[in-house]
């Protein structure tokens, strides 16, 4: 279960600064490609992840009475999901027909979840988009998912633009896309993410200032350091 305060901590951060603290541990496909924001702007998301895998439909198992069976997987997710929990669909970087549309993430917003991703498309996506939960995909698409897709797996380990997905990974989302902290790593990526994100901040301010990147960006002076440190206590960081 991930602490409240690392939930802060990345609550606070890009996932920009967390691509480059999980490169420096040798992660280089965490990053879920492909995705965007349904509607920027949003307050980052994070959570851990509950997932759904799609398979390619087989016509004869996927008519739309399946939908009929309240043990169907996709509506089974929904109804599983735990708050807090951002839900991750494998769609197989398939867009055509959509992966869930307006009703089933406004279920999922009222119970709790922190966010949706797929690889694929919502429908109905103007409608999500004024949810207050954050939602990620590919492109919008109108057609139901069981024109191509089957829900087959529930909280099973799953590709999401090409990032892997372990139930339980943290999922982060914020207007340049979705990035998967492995659940073992996310306290200490928390901790060095907000760090670096100070330094950034640094950075920023002395680049506006006319500074030169040398030696600053990266911090590779001792007069550097030593400034950054000073400037912590100026700003209370």
């Amino acid at each position: 279960m991930m602490l409240t305060s690392t939930r802060e901590k990345l609550q606070k951060v890009s996932t920009a600064t967390i691509a480059t603290a999980l490169f420096k541990r040798g992660f280089k496909n965490q990053f879920i490609q492909g995705v965007r924001p349904v509607a920027p702007g949003k307050p980052t998301m994070v959570g851990e992840a509950f997932t759904l895998r799609y398979i390619p439909a087989r016509e004869d198992l996927n008519p739309i009475e399946v939908f009929r069976d309240p043990k169907h997987p996709q509506r089974a997710a929904v109804e599983s999901c735990p708050p807090g929990a951002v839900m991750v669909f494998d769609s197989r970087k398939d867009s055509r027909a959509a992966s869930a549309g307006s009703i089933l993430a406004s279920r999922l917003m009222v119970r709790g979840a922190a966010g949706m991703v797929t690889d694929g498309g919502f429908r109905d996506a103007a409608l999500i988009a004024d949810l207050a939960m954050p939602a990620y995909h590919h492109t919008p698409s109108a057609p139901t998912n069981l024109t191509l897709h089957q829900a087959i797996d529930i909280n099973v380990p799953i590709a999401c633009g090409e990032a892997v997905v372990f139930p339980g990974d943290v999922i982060v989302g914020d207007d340049d896309g979705v990035i998967v902290i492995p659940a073992h790593l996310a306290d200490s990526i928390a901790d060095e993410a907000i760090v670096m994100t100070s330094y950034e901040d640094f950075v920023t301010e002395k680049v506006l200032e006319g500074r030169s990147i040398l030696g600053l960006y990266p911090m590779t002076s001792d007069e550097i350091i030593n400034e950054f440190e000073k400037w912590k206590e100026q700003v209370g960081h």
